[in-house]
């Protein structure tokens, strides 16, 4: 507990120290003891645990930030909005907000052993043309995305890594319009969470439901977003550093996409930060599915990756 305190974030709870401590004080009595280098995959997994049992308790899933000014200096294309509008008019700006919310909540835990629990999530993103007053500041486009999934606890260890967490899942996303705009998919998916110290690593493989032709307005969609994503987030410090990369090598490097991400201390208060996020690529929303883009923006993080 001593070790652990004196290399502990700033923000870790006591619910998080006990079952650091309960891990490490397992694996000492296996021969295995960690040296006291920080487990960012532990102390989310931790965090989790110690509100998992709370009632009116809602955690974050996927990172929550407000981008204030995301540029895209290739452009928003707006064809699809005229033709579903019949207004040759509509045009967007180049600069626009986006946001993100996302939270999750455990439906059944310590199942199987306590090694098993059942997660239920529900994330939005959207993409607000705020500073288009000709237009009336409208949403450009918002992805909804559902999902719940199977969470598998594991200490498997190779390659230096070690095999915290892995999940199978089913999860749907839509932007929730009717006609030309209509874009939706379903997927059923695995996700292996690996880690080592302060380095995380999720790799995300998953297999689109087929749907009607006559019903399926992007048929053409695993083109572009490909079959997986590897994400890796690394904390150092206050700061969270991380990486996107899909349909790079499926695609030829030709339709794939790559994010990054920076979340910084601002000032004293730990629950907000400082955001700025890159993003290259094809799937920027599902309304760009197959829309190049480029697009830097910044704004404030509230909860990262880690």
């Amino acid at each position: 507990m001593l070790q652990i305190m004196k290399s502990a974030s700033d923000d870790m709870t006591l619910g998080q120290a006990r079952a650091l401590c309960k891990k490490r004080a397992a694996a000492a009595g296996q021969g295995t003891a960690q040296p006291p280098e920080e487990q960012a995959v532990d102390q989310r997994l931790a965090a989790d645990q110690s509100n998992i049992l709370r009632p009116f308790t809602l955690m974050a899933h996927r990172p929550n930030y407000f981008l204030f000014a995301a540029y895209n200096s290739h452009g928003y294309n707006a064809a699809p909005y005229r033709e579903q509008f019949n207004d040759d008019s509509i045009s967007f700006k180049d600069t626009e907000a986006q946001f993100q919310i996302s939270l999750k909540v455990p439906l059944a835990v310590r199942l199987f052993h306590d090694k098993t629990s059942l997660w239920a999530a529900y994330t939005n993103r959207s993409f607000w043309q705020v500073y288009d007053k000709a237009i009336s500041s409208p949403f450009r486009e918002t992805n909804h995305e559902p999902e719940a999934w199977l969470q598998f606890d594991a200490a498997w260890k190779f390659w230096g890594l070690e095999n915290r967490a892995n999940m199978l899942g089913l999860a749907h996303q839509s932007n929730g319009r009717g006609g030309v705009l209509s874009r939706s998919w379903n997927r059923v998916y695995a996700n292996f969470i690996l880690e080592r110290g302060p380095l995380a690593i999720s790799v995300k493989p998953w297999l689109r439901i087929p749907e009607d032709n006559d019903d399926d307005d992007n048929s053409d969609i695993t083109d572009f977003m490909g079959h997986g994503e590897i994400r890796a987030a690394y904390k150092w410090g206050r700061n969270t550093f991380s990486l996107m990369l899909r349909n790079q090598l499926e695609s030829g490097f030709q339709r794939g996409a790559v994010e990054m991400g920076w979340s910084f201390p601002l000032g004293s208060y730990k629950y907000l930060k400082g955001y700025v996020q890159y993003f290259n690529g094809y799937g920027l929303s599902l309304i760009d599915y197959n829309e190049y883009s480029n697009v830097i923006g910044i704004g404030i993080s509230l909860t990262d990756w880690l």
